[in-house]
């Protein structure tokens, strides 16, 4: 192909209105792409978070309504945790939010789940329990493409002793 050709088609193509599409497509596809998989990231952040929160709140109600004295003191922190982590007492199935178990990979110093405040006679001194639960999102690998670290939510509720 000579020369006079490769501009004329040059020409052709930049007055023409048949690249018009194209190059807006190519505009626009990545953008919207972008801000697509950034609408659906923070969606699952808040999902995270929310599932860390009904654990948390959870794990908080059955230690509060524990009774505190033998032989009745059946009520354990593995069973709120397995409350707070999975939503059920014996800790089996999927937990709720998915790295969330109570176990961690590669840091043994992170506690998921701490609890405070919690009764130790008939009549307890403190009369509010408090449960704090940290999740560490990893997040997609959008995340690691856009040199995001990722960080950690911590959730703590406040539940008044009632005993049972």
């Amino acid at each position: 192909m000579n020369r006079k050709s490769a501009l004329q088609r040059l020409r052709t193509f930049v007055s023409g209105t048949e690249g018009a599409l194209f190059t807006e497509t190519l505009i626009v596809v990545p953008v919207v792409t972008i801000f697509a998989v950034g609408i659906l990231e923070f969606g699952n952040v808040f999902w995270q978070r929310s599932q860390v929160q009904v654990g948390v709140r959870d794990a908080a109600r059955y230690m509060a309504r524990c009774r505190a004295i033998a032989p009745y003191n059946t009520c354990t922190q593995d069973i709120a945790r397995n409350l707070a982590f999975y939503g059920n007492p014996a800790g089996t199935g999927t937990p709720r939010v998915p790295g969330w178990d109570g176990v961690a990979p590669d840091d043994t110093s992170l506690v998921e789940l701490e609890f405070f405040n919690l009764p130790t006679t008939a009549i307890p001194t403190p009369e509010i329990i408090t449960v704090t639960g940290r999740h560490q999102y990893t997040g997609s690998p959008l995340f690691g493409l856009l040199q995001i670290d990722a960080f950690t939510f911590t959730y703590t509720h406040n539940q008044r002793y009632m005993g049972w």
